[in-house]
């Protein structure tokens, strides 16, 4: 069964014109549920690019997107923000926490928009939290935490809505060494006790070495692995 697939899929910016770029060019990908993938490249290679339109951040130009096998291509927006909601979990480099909430409320804002009750939402976040380390962290603001636990705050909410994918766009880039295995350590055993499906971007070798396979994109295109 398979998470995501990718056919044909373009995306091309200011089309048409001089400054025409094509991030992605005829790319081609299956993962299947459960696989802990590294899509690897250097900067400017598309796989930010690649990665928002599977998180449906982003439209392809053409092509089609499947997320167990719906397409998602040509969904509305407000469609789109459903399937985001529901399916898909992200972490960014940058963290993207709310900086005048705690921990604990970063990691409920999820499930405020899903509509869930408080007290269920406060227990969740706090076993979350638990569950990354963070159990001493709870009421602790983004500048009161160091990188790392941050980035493990991020991780936390990325999993508040029990998501089939997690996302993850360079989410060691803004750490340490030490941080940085921590944080993925979290993800291999999300993988393997949990048995999410994890695709993580990074241009870094270590990282990539952490999943079980690694997809190589440059200039748009897929070089090797995309197939399952």
């Amino acid at each position: 069964m398979l998470a995501v697939e990718c056919r044909n899929v373009w995306k091309v910016y200011n089309s048409g014109t001089p400054a025409e770029v094509k991030a992605l060019q005829g790319v081609n990908l299956k993962i299947k549920k459960k696989e802990l993938v590294a899509i690897m490249g250097s900067s400017g290679s598309g796989k930010s690019t690649l990665l928002h339109c599977i998180g449906c951040l982003d439209k392809p130009t053409k092509g089609k997107i499947f997320i167990e096998d719906k397409d998602v291509s040509r969904l509305s927006d407000n469609e789109l923000a459903l399937i985001r909601r529901s399916k898909i979990g992200f972490v960014f480099q940058f963290f993207n926490l709310v900086s005048n909430l705690t921990a604990l409320q970063n990691v409920e804002l999820p499930m405020v928009f899903a509509g869930i009750p408080q007290n269920e939402r406060r227990e969740r976040a706090r076993e979350l939290l638990k569950m990354v380390g963070l159990e001493k962290r709870l009421n602790h603001r983004p500048s009161e935490l160091s990188g790392g636990e941050q980035q493990r705050v991020a991780i936390a909410r990325a999993l508040a809505n029990n998501p089939l994918i997690i996302l993850a766009d360079e989410p060691t880039g803004n750490l340490d060494s030490k941080s940085g295995e921590d944080v993925m350590n979290i993800f291999v055993d999300l993988n393997k006790s949990q048995g999410k499906t994890i695709i993580i971007v990074t241009h870094d070798s270590y990282v990539a070495n952490k999943a079980r396979r690694i997809v190589k994109i440059k200039d748009g295109k897929i070089l090797g692995g995309g197939r399952v």
